[in-house]
């Protein structure tokens, strides 16, 4: 079996690269459609506005957050920060996107409006954040951005763009990953169904966040510094009729010592094993065994097949099993079998009977360990599906369901100006969801004595902070009666100063250190927060001062009604 970091199919990058290498200097590198007009155009035409009206430089305190958790979960995970950061770096308008606007706006707007486009930066933001990687809920502001209103009014939609899909795909990785369990490796097979190539980069990215261990794409692989993994298709193995197709009959051992006429020894192999494992020769498919003897020939190191191109317990691990035991023979050992079709759960508990029936006949402990992947078009549910029936499947490689999140397809951030001119703002509405929480906030996590997670605690700016043993009152931002005292036995500021004065303010995790951060975070939170099936909402609170100045805020801008 490959060692701990070894790639299951064929030899890749490793891990953990050091930062001066090609692969972490790539991994840094923004995408290059990330910019200051990848915006909707209303945000021009306010900035403009704001710009006639003499307000673009007021300071403004815009929250990013999001309202109910994805997934019918109580969780999320969040992701896209560092993206959000390299946007600040980068953020102006270009001579030709000023002459592009011209296209666009109207034909009577000030032309010093796009002298002011042009000399904008991010320098006079200051963005605050909850680290990437860290398990939020709603309400809670992922992201605080101060600075010149028009300003942080371009800001909004890339924002949004940039955490939006981030961390819907990440939370999908990590629910995939508590379904599935922490020993079995879970590899990302979206490219081909994601939504374009910026959608399957960010895909390949997040999910390894979240907790995928390797994708099969090689972009991916080489920007982000991700473990590449693959086999073949069924194509290769149907491009095959008979053993007279092999060009190349030998194959020489792994020690170099000695050539083998390689079909040979399969062809003894095949004989034997019919007894051992149950199978008819004149059954099983020739092509397929040229296939596999083939492509064992090219990856002899790395081999893994896939043996549902025709019947899995008739030909298709017949002719795996008789080419491991040749290259067994030639001291290499086999990775394992993949199965992209059928009934997942009997299928795999079969394949591994006969592999156990093969390690004891010949007295090789390592075959009854091989890798059983499956890969057919597997959800979340197919999986807890899987755990109920019981099965053998020790890797999983996911795509459609992955990648496109097609159990809900947004996560639906939000962005909203919550003070102006150090006066809170509040924005109603007859969905209270849609009620904004006012003013420039702190927030904290309080723990309890086992460590996990017990309540976040949103409090005005001003207010003093929770602290570890101390008796804190938090009440539910809108609904009177839902109060309770926490004592915590730690507290947590979630929120960091990530961007000011035009500068990044700490060193910015690397992707292998985001992906160990959802871990630990995810560690963090109750079981029952996490179940599949009608989890416990985790509470997010306010503090009593913030709750009451919430409701007069609330009472002062709301009409009053007239009956008549």
């Amino acid at each position: 079996m490959p060692r701990s970091g070894d790639s299951l199919f064929q030899l890749t990058p490793k891990e953990g690269e050091p930062k001066h290498s090609k692969v972490a200097i790539m991994s840094r590198s923004s995408n290059g459609v990330v910019q200051a007009l990848l915006t909707d155009l209303y945000q021009i035409t306010m900035a403009y506005a704001y710009w006639k009206s003499g307000k673009m430089d007021d300071i403004s305190v815009f929250d990013l957050y999001f309202r109910r958790n994805p997934f019918q979960g109580e969780f999320t995970i969040f992701a896209g920060l560092e993206e959000c950061i390299k946007l600040m770096q980068s953020f102006h308008f270009s001579e030709s996107d000023i002459e592009y606007l011209k296209t666009v706006l109207p034909s009577k707007t000030d032309p010093k409006f796009y002298d002011y486009l042009a000399s904008l930066s991010a320098n006079d933001i200051t963005l605050s954040a909850v680290p990437e990687g860290e398990v939020v809920f709603p309400k809670v502001p992922l992201i605080t951005i101060t600075g010149p209103l028009a300003v942080v009014q371009l800001l909004e939609t890339p924002l949004l763009n940039l955490v939006n899909y981030a961390s819907l795909v990440a939370t999908n990785a990590a629910r995939f990953r508590m379904a599935a369990g922490p020993e079995t490796t879970l590899l990302e097979f979206g490219l081909r169904r994601a939504q374009g190539p910026d959608g399957g980069l960010s895909a390949s990215r997040y999910c390894y966040l979240g907790g995928f261990d390797g994708t099969s794409n090689v972009l991916a692989g080489k920007m982000f510094g991700i473990p590449v993994k693959g086999t073949h298709a069924h194509a290769y193995v149907t491009s095959y009729i008979t053993l007279e197709d092999l060009k190349i009959k030998t194959l020489t051992s792994l020690d170099g010592s000695s050539e083998f006429n390689f079909i040979d020894l399969c062809l003894k192999y095949q004989k034997e094993l019919a007894g051992v494992i149950g199978f008819l020769p004149d059954q099983v498919m020739a092509g397929e065994l040229a296939a596999f003897i083939s492509y064992a020939q090219a990856f002899p190191e790395g081999f893994l097949a896939l043996i549902d191109t025709y019947d899995v317990l008739k030909s298709g691990l017949p002719n795996f099993c008789t080419v491991a035991m040749a290259l067994n023979d030639l001291g290499y050992q086999a990775r394992g079998i993949r199965l992209d079709s059928g009934d997942l759960s009997y299928l795999s508990n079969e394949v591994k009977a006969r592999f156990v029936k093969v390690a004891n006949h010949y007295s090789l402990p390592w075959f009854e360990k091989l890798t059983i992947v499956a890969s057919n078009d597997i959800n979340e549910d197919t999986i807890h599906s899987l755990n109920q029936q019981g099965h053998s499947i020790n890797c999983y490689g996911i795509g459609t369901h992955l990648v496109t999140c097609q159990k809900q397809p947004a996560l639906g951030c939000v962005f909203k100006l919550v003070q102006i001119n150090k006066k809170a703002r509040i924005k109603l509405s007859e969905d209270v969801d849609k009620v904004t929480i006012p003013g420039m906030k702190n927030v904290y996590r309080l723990y309890g004595a086992d460590g996990t997670a017990l309540v976040d605690l949103l409090q005005d700016s001003s207010e003093v902070p929770p602290k570890q043993g101390d008796r804190v009152l938090c009440r539910h931002p809108i609904q009177e009666s839902k109060r309770a005292y926490v004592i915590p036995a730690s507290v947590r500021a979630l929120h960091e100063i990530w961007w000011h004065d035009g500068k990044v303010m700490k060193p910015l995790p690397t992707l292998t250190e985001l992906r160990e951060k959802t871990k630990q975070s995810l560690r963090t939170i109750r079981q029952d927060h996490k179940r599949a099936l009608n989890p416990t909402p985790y509470k997010v609170s306010v503090s009593s001062s913030l709750y009451t100045f919430i409701h007069e805020l609330w009472l002062e801008s709301a009409p009053i009604g007239e009956l008549f």
